[in-house]
């Protein structure tokens, strides 16, 4: 990757708070972070393994954006006809999953990481849980949630009891056949969890994960809900909401950040309910900060090692980017990058410590005249200043505009 375009000048939206429409692509890495080597990442890099894996992928709206430029790819499309600003940023935040990743993003970062349990959760935490709940756990384990409720489905048919497992991120996960334990009952038992699991147990993120079908044949439902930590600072989404503008978001968005700041928000169970979401808050926001969060890249590919189901995703992405353009007002900044990496092609099924990429570009900017390369930026966080710099509000504590 190439070093920052010295002397650019920083766009200017008239003085006038227009919207920033942010689009994560959740898990799509941009290449081993520095400090990779200290999570067993070393040479993960999420976007070019799905790129470079097989048949070549048709993303022009991307690659116009400086994707591949990002990734050093430049042979895919000519640097004169890139518009926008592309770099990509190094996470501070200890720890490689969700929470922390979307919180950087936000303009807070953790000074420590969030607990993980590799052989499992602490007898006494699940003895607590038991006995608020009135049933004993099955599993807690270290496990692919398709993989363990195939494991212990048939005895929680049996037993009635909640499958719970974890990851190498920080989670307590409930998994529960919708006909044994009624949706309803399963998020009652993550709220008690959420309850329990406070420091030094307070882990990121608990979660309901509800399944349905038979012994050999289950299938989770998009009923799946998240019960993170509230943000223990100030993000971007409480800046713009304190500040009077409008914050919509989608999905798993508002649970991320406790639903606090939020203004609106519509539901986004896969990408492609995420992507008809967002068109209908760009319709119902006039200004402010929409964020949106297309999930299934991390879901449905990283984590199962599907490089092809995450190629289709990227470039259904892509085809959609025009669409987004078309619904910007000239006031509008349209941000793209990730949280994590989550590399489908290397060892493993979890998170990968990585840069995440950055793309921006507003309809004022002009082919090759206003491509500007940001280089690789220290800090996520820098994501959030720029948010705060084209909405022109008070920078947050951590972050440089990328913009100016």
């Amino acid at each position: 990757m190439i070093g920052p375009t010295p002397g650019h000048k920083p766009p200017r939206n008239g003085g006038r708070r227009g919207r920033v429409i942010v689009a994560i692509l959740d898990g799509a890495g941009a290449g081993a972070a520095p400090d990779a080597a200290d999570y067993g990442d070393q040479g993960a890099q999420t976007l070019r393994s799905v790129i470079t894996a097989g048949s070549r992928l048709s993303l022009p709206h991307l690659y116009s954006l400086g994707l591949h430029l990002v990734l050093g790819l430049p042979a895919l499309l000519p640097e004169s006809e890139v518009c926008g600003y592309y770099g990509r940023l190094a996470p501070h935040s200890p720890g490689k999953d969700t929470t922390s990743g979307h919180w950087e993003l936000a303009g807070l970062v953790l000074a420590r990481p969030f607990p993980t349990y590799p052989d499992g959760f602490p007898p006494a935490i699940i003895a607590q849980f038991e006995k608020a709940i009135g049933r004993k756990v099955l599993g807690n384990l270290v496990a692919s949630g398709t993989e363990i409720i195939e494991q212990l489905g048939r005895r929680h048919l049996d037993s009635g009891g909640p499958i719970v497992y974890t990851s190498a991120d920080s989670v307590f996960q409930i998994a529960a056949h919708e006909k044994v334990v009624p949706v309803e009952t399963l998020y009652s038992w993550c709220r008690t969890a959420r309850q329990i699991l406070r420091d030094p147990h307070g882990v990121g993120r608990v979660i309901a994960r509800p399944f349905v079908g038979r012994p050999g044949s289950f299938q989770r439902t998009p009923r799946r809900r998240d019960y993170s930590l509230p943000p223990p600072g100030e993000t971007i989404l409480d800046r713009v909401h304190g500040r009077g503008l409008p914050v919509g978001v989608i999905g798993k968005v508002a649970d991320i950040f406790d639903h606090r700041g939020i203004t609106a928000h519509l539901p986004g169970k896969n990408n492609d309910q995420v992507f008809a979401s967002l068109l209908k808050l760009m319709g119902m926001l006039p200004e402010g900060l929409i964020w949106a969060t297309f999930g299934d890249f991390d879901s449905l590919y990283g984590h199962r090692n599907d490089v092809r189901g995450f190629a289709r995703a990227l470039e259904q992405f892509d085809r959609w980017i025009p669409l987004l353009k078309e619904k910007m007002d000239p006031k509008d900044l349209f941000l793209i990058s990730a949280d994590h990496g989550c590399d489908p092609s290397y060892p493993g099924t979890d998170h990968t410590r990585e840069y995440v990429p950055l793309l921006a570009w507003h309809s004022a900017l002009s082919p090759g005249i206003d491509a500007v390369n940001l280089g690789s930026r220290s800090g996520m966080a820098d994501f959030a200043a720029g948010i705060a710099g084209w909405l022109a509000l008070p920078p947050l504590v951590r972050g440089n505009n990328f913009l100016s």
